[in-house]
C-alpha cells in the first residue's frame, strides 16, 4: 500500500516548455479566417435551427396572420367598402405590412434573451466578423416574415383576394416588404442591447408600432381624416411601404412610393445599425 501510495506521489507530469507549445500550436496549418457572408449565414442558419426546436415560435407569423385578416376583413369590409371580398382588395396587402412589420420586434426579444443567457460573450470571443451576428439574426427572422407573407396570401385568396398585378406583381410586393422589415428590425436590435428585459423590450415595441401600423392607410384611406392626422399619415414609412405594396399586387408599379420605401429603409440602416454595433461592442 505504502509503495502505491509513493509512487503516486512522486508522479508528477512532465514540464511543458513554451518552445514546444508554440510548436505544437502552429504545426499545422490555419483555417482561413470566415468572410463576413459566410458568418452571417451561419448566424442566420442558428435561428433557424431555434425554431426547429422551438417550433411554438411559428405561432405569431401563422395564427396572428390569419386572426387578423378574418377579424378586420369581415368587421369593416361591409361598412367601409360595401362588403368583405371587396374591401379585402384594398386591405390585404395592408393587413400583410402590419402583421409582418409587428413581428420584427421578436428580433429585439431574441437579442435580449440571448445576452442574458451569456451567449453573446461567446461570439465577441470569435474570431468573426462583428456585425455577422447581429445580420444572422435578421436573416434568420426574413424566414419567419416569408412565411407570414404566404400564409396570408394563401388565406385571402381563398377568401377572394384577387391582385391584378399577378404573380410578379405579388412577389415584388413582398420583396419590398422583405427588404423594409430587415431594415426595420434594426430598431429593435438596438432596443434588444439597450434595454435590460425582455419585457422591457416588447413594452417599448409596442410603444413604437401601435401608432406607425394604425395611423397609416392600412385599413382606410387618408382622405377622410383631419388635416393634423392627414400630415402624419402621409408621412408614416408604414403607410409608403402599405401603399408600394398595394400599387405592386395590383399591377400599377407606383414608382414614388417605393422609393420613399427603399428610402426609408436604407436610412433605418444607416440610423440604427451603427448605433447597434457601437452598443454590441460596449455591451
Amino acid at each position: 500500500m505504502s509503495a502505491t501510495t509513493t509512487t503516486a506521489e512522486t508522479a508528477e507530469p512532465a514540464p511543458v516548455h513554451a518552445e514546444s507549445l508554440a510548436r505544437l500550436l502552429v504545426a499545422g496549418e490555419r483555417p482561413p479566417r470566415p468572410n463576413a457572408l459566410r458568418t452571417s449565414l451561419t448566424f442566420g442558419w442558428r435561428a433557424m435551427l431555434k425554431i426547429k426546436h422551438v417550433p411554438e415560435q411559428l405561432f405569431d407569423v401563422t395564427a396572428f396572420p390569419i386572426m387578423m385578416v378574418l377579424m378586420y376583413t369581415y368587421l369593416f369590409g361591409g361598412a367601409l367598402a360595401g362588403s368583405p371580398t371587396q374591401y379585402l382588395q384594398y386591405l390585404l396587402p395592408g393587413i400583410l405590412v402590419m402583421s409582418v412589420v409587428m413581428i420584427t420586434m421578436y428580433t429585439g426579444v431574441s437579442v435580449n434573451t440571448d445576452i442574458e443567457k451569456g451567449v453573446f460573450d461567446r461570439f465577441r470571443s470569435l474570431p468573426i466578423w462583428r456585425p455577422s451576428t447581429m445580420v444572422g439574426y435578421l436573416l434568420g427572422d426574413a424566414l419567419r416574415y416569408t412565411i407570414a407573407s404566404i400564409v396570408m396570401l394563401a388565406v385571402g385568396l381563398l377568401m377572394g383576394f384577387r391582385p391584378d398585378g399577378g404573380f410578379m406583381g405579388v412577389a415584388a410586393g413582398v420583396l419590398l416588404l422583405l427588404v423594409f422589415s430587415f431594415a426595420f428590425s434594426w430598431v429593435w436590435t438596438m432596443f434588444g442591447l439597450l434595454l435590460r428585459t425582455e419585457k422591457s423590450v416588447m413594452g417599448v415595441s409596442m410603444m413604437v408600432l401601435f401608432p406607425l401600423t394604425f395611423l397609416s392607410d392600412i385599413f382606410v384611406r387618408p382622405e377622410t381624416m383631419p388635416g393634423w392626422l392627414q400630415a402624419f399619415v402621409n408621412n408614416n414609412p408604414v403607410t409608403h411601404v402599405a401603399a408600394a405594396v398595394r400599387g405592386l399586387m395590383q399591377g400599377s408599379w407606383p414608382s414614388m412610393e417605393i422609393a420613399w420605401s427603399l428610402g426609408w429603409a436604407a436610412l433605418l440602416i444607416a440610423v440604427f445599425g451603427p448605433v447597434t454595433m457601437r452598443l454590441y461592442n460596449r455591451k
